[in-house]
């Protein structure tokens, strides 16, 4: 629980009755999203429901272990879902990082042959493949460049989700300014760029009209550079959150660029990254890269938002 902002604790907390619609999930695995739930801690997360105290987390993993009337059909399954929705008396937004989850049924993804580990991705895979989705990239003979901005969790995704499309014709390109994530990255080029040095390099030079930029590392300074090497009429995919838009227009106006946002999943997302992951198209086995148990949260949090080497960190929830 966040009861203020920049404090992490472990509290009981009292759920809602189960509706006849409603689940009971006992968590297996939770995830820290270092992006918003940092914002969370912080308080300064842009969202209507924001208030302390909080349960924070959207990336559940755990087993039906009740249901209601009208839900016992999941009865025994393993899902993942978004966050809780039955707290009394504690703000629900998310909600996720709890022992256990009340959530309609509506809201369950079935992970089928999934593992717990692949499951608690499932958000950040369907938002990367949303991402994606909005950069209209679509199979074609013409050849393509992409860049994707940001090798943290959603970068890395997003690019191995492009080539999971096996759209051959594409030339993907990825940067990040740590070794430690680029060692992950998977793609036809990677390159170590820091944002506190001018973009140069021979590498760099020869990487011009650049049909999709996707932007994963939310900073503005990183689209900057790159908006003169982009293709007439090329897109920029804002794939991660930003305070505002601060882009030089010449560059869009010359090149007559589309700017498209991308917020998360849309419906059938979850369920089609769910399936790239199960048909081996999608891999994600080595993306977890650090583990602690649920109540060392709050060095576990810490660990997430300042380790430049944690791509991702998962809890482990008390087995019953």
């Amino acid at each position: 629980m966040i009861p203020a902002a920049n404090t992490i604790e472990m509290q009981d907390v009292e759920l809602k009755p189960i509706g006849a619609d409603d689940v009971l999930i006992r968590t297996q695995l939770t995830s820290i999203s270092a992006g918003t739930e940092r914002m969370l801690l912080k308080g300064v997360m842009p969202h209507p429901m924001l208030q302390f105290p909080v349960v924070p987390g959207y990336e559940t993993v755990g087993e039906v272990i009740e249901a209601g009337d009208n839900a016992d059909e999941w009865l025994g399954k393993r899902v993942y879902v978004g966050g809780n929705y039955g707290f009394i008396g504690v703000n629900p937004a998310f909600g996720g990082q709890s022992e256990y989850i009340v959530a309609p049924k509506t809201h369950l993804t079935d992970l089928q042959t999934l593992t717990p580990e692949q499951g608690v991705l499932l958000a950040l895979a369907a938002t990367a493949l949303h991402g994606v989705n909005q950069a209209g990239l679509t199979p074609s003979d013409a050849p393509k460049t992409v860049v994707i901005l940001g090798q943290g969790i959603v970068g890395q995704l997003a690019a191995r989700i492009v080539k999971a499309r096996g759209m051959q014709a594409i030339k993907l390109v990825v940067t990040d300014k740590e070794d430690g994530r680029l060692h992950y990255s998977q793609a036809d080029v990677i390159l170590n760029i820091s944002l506190d040095m001018q973009l140069s390099g021979a590498e760099f030079s020869t990487i011009k009209g650049v049909d999709v930029l996707i932007d994963a590392t939310g900073k503005m300074e990183a689209i900057s550079p790159w908006l003169m090497r982009m293709g007439r009429g090329g897109r920029v995919v804002l794939l991660g959150y930003y305070d505002c838009i601060n882009l030089a227009y010449q560059p869009v106006f010359l090149k007559e660029l589309t700017l498209v946002s991308s917020m998360q999943w849309a419906p059938g997302d979850l369920a089609a990254a769910r399936d790239l992951i199960r048909d081996k198209a999608l891999n994600v086995d080595d993306l977890v890269t650090h583990r602690m148990k649920a109540e060392d949260a709050s060095q576990a949090f810490d660990v997430a938002f300042t380790d430049v080497n944690c791509l991702k960190m998962v809890l482990e929830w008390p087995a019953q």
